[in-house]
């Protein structure tokens, strides 16, 4: 289910032409705090380019109330989501993508396939800089020109999925 719109989606509706971003995220998470505007942003620009966006939160909202349904909504109001954020209550959808943390963040290329998965960019919380997406950005930059998926991937950091 999408938290914005009450719908319940499918990867089919998503997805773009070009490729599909799936974010992995939650509400609290200082890290998805510190990159949420850059992935906000990312999403807008590569979207005229055929990128569809999803934001997913498989976390336990029993022990982590902020990050449940309705407080998903608000956040996504707050950030200015212009892409669904789905609840993924019984957390089979992290599980099927080995989802480890947030934000956990993949790029499939146009027929499904994962073409990307790692970090947004070397910027960390407290590193004094802002992120700028250099990571994401460049696959997704590789992807639309046809070039071969990155060699180096470099994993994503942030605070672990929180699993029931």
């Amino acid at each position: 289910p999408d938290t914005i719109s009450d719908n319940d989606l499918s990867l089919a509706e998503v997805s773009g032409e070009a490729g599909t971003l799936v974010y992995f995220i939650c509400n609290h998470c200082p890290y998805v705090l510190y990159v949420i505007e850059e992935l906000v942003q990312l999403a807008n620009d590569y979207k005229q380019k055929g990128i569809g966006t999803v934001a997913i939160s498989s976390n336990d909202v029993i022990k982590y109330e902020v990050d449940s349904p309705e407080n998903m909504k608000a956040f996504a109001a707050s950030s200015g989501f212009s892409f669904p954020y789905l609840y993924d209550e019984s957390q089979e959808v992290a599980r099927a993508y080995a989802a480890a943390c947030t934000p956990d963040l993949y790029l499939f290329d146009a027929a499904g396939k994962l073409y990307y998965r790692g970090r947004l960019d070397a910027n960390r919380p407290g590193s004094g800089r802002e992120p700028d997406g250099a990571d994401l950005r460049d696959a997704l930059d590789d992807l639309l020109s046809g070039r071969p998926r990155p060699e180096k991937q470099y994993p994503s950091a942030g605070c672990n999925l929180k699993w029931k």
